[in-house]
């Protein structure tokens, strides 16, 4: 039996479109080009209305059940709080930030997935798109071929979707490199708050995860391609709680990265559909990214759902604006949380003075807490 529709990619977007597909009763097939657990953990913040969204498909109570609840994200400088935002006052049943590694939410996906019946077909390498009015046709490498209704692809940002459709990808790439780094360590850690650091010597992130592990963010300039634990221990000393407050005891693993900020021209191109990292990329700061692309897949199943049921395509066409729209607006949030954040040296001092000012405002607070809690876009 041909498939309605099928799904490229087999990230936190694919995996949530596939599973909300299936479980509207849509036959899907998912494909993915790696092998099954070659992704590295990159995203690991869930926010509430990521929960709220997978309700539905019975697969937040896991997640939260896998995960590490922070109520509190706070920046500062040193142990000096600038500004402290509090999510237990928000109007939602998951008032907090969930830690969880994106290998462990691909994971919980994949397994309601197979309890939906659906699996997902690895390592299988996209070479050709065509379509016509009826249907997509694609071609693999080793000279399969398959035909559906609609093809979404959900495949990162280097998508061969896209590419094969034609769709521009515009946008840049920020000047740093960053450092990312799961550690343990000893002292000072909180492990029901999220940090940012605004440092002297820089920009420094320090999260928790399950496990006892912390996960270390921070734009570096000489960013070596894997970081060893007395680079990471530099930066916390320096962008940190303070010299020796904050000891990294084991390197689990650790990576460089640039950040680039692009947006599809177009989510659509006839019955080719984007979603997620192939549709947007943007800087980590607010941890918004694996949040937007789940959102992705939600919003396009169901609007998928309603075409294939024999509704308008403006269905389609309203899942491109709004998402786009929303994912223009992340861009801008998170393109100025970045350049905040790597300001020049000299100016560090006012921005940080500027930012213990704006926290007196409990407005300020709390709007802060909305956007990165994703309740503002409900």
């Amino acid at each position: 039996m041909t498939p309605m529709s099928w799904s490229f990619g087999a990230g936190p977007t694919g995996l949530t479109l596939a599973a909300a597909l299936v479980a509207r009763g849509i036959r899907t097939v998912i494909v993915d080009k790696q092998a099954q657990g070659a992704n590295t953990s990159r995203a690991a913040a869930v926010n509430a209305r990521t929960l709220e969204v997978l309700e539905d498909l019975d697969v937040a109570r896991r997640m939260v059940k896998a995960g590490l609840i922070a109520p509190r994200f706070t920046i500062r400088q040193g142990r000096r709080v600038l500004i402290p935002v509090d999510f237990t006052e928000l109007p939602t049943a998951h008032p907090y930030t969930l830690m969880l590694s994106q290998a462990d939410t691909e994971r919980l996906l994949l397994e309601r997935l197979h309890e939906l019946g659906a699996d997902v077909i690895r390592p299988k390498i996209l070479s050709r798109v065509t379509q016509d009015a009826n249907g997509v046709t694609a071609t693999f490498e080793d000279d399969d071929g398959i035909r559906a209704a609609y093809l979404v692809g959900a495949d990162g940002m280097h998508s061969t979707v896209r590419q094969q459709a034609g769709i521009g990808f515009t946008g840049g790439e920020f000047a740093e490199s960053f450092t990312l780094a799961d550690v343990r360590v000893s002292g000072e850690a909180p492990r029901d708050e999220v940090v940012l650091f605004y440092a002297k010597e820089g920009l420094n992130v320090l999260a928790p995860l399950p496990d006892n592990i912390f996960r270390v963010v921070a734009p570096t300039t000489d960013a070596p391609q894997a970081p060893s634990s007395q680079f990471v221990q530099s930066l916390l000393d320096t962008r940190g709680f303070g010299p020796g407050r904050t000891a990294v005891t084991e390197l689990l693993w650790g990576t460089r990265f640039r950040i680039h900020h692009r947006v599809a021209d177009n989510y659509r191109a006839g019955r080719v559909i984007l979603a997620g990292d192939a549709a947007h990329v943007h800087s980590p700061a607010g941890g918004q990214g694996m949040n937007l692309g789940i959102a992705d897949g939600i919003s396009l199943a169901a609007a998928l759902s309603e075409v294939l049921s024999g509704e308008s395509d403006a269905t389609l066409e309203r899942y491109c604006a709004v998402q786009r729209q929303r994912a223009e607006q992340v861009l801008k949030l998170t393109g100025r949380l970045t350049r905040i954040s790597t300001l020049p040296r000299p100016i560090r001092p006012i921005r940080n003075s500027g930012m213990r000012l704006a926290a007196q405002f409990p407005a300020v607070r709390r709007q802060l807490a909305l956007q990165l809690s994703g309740l503002r876009h409900r």
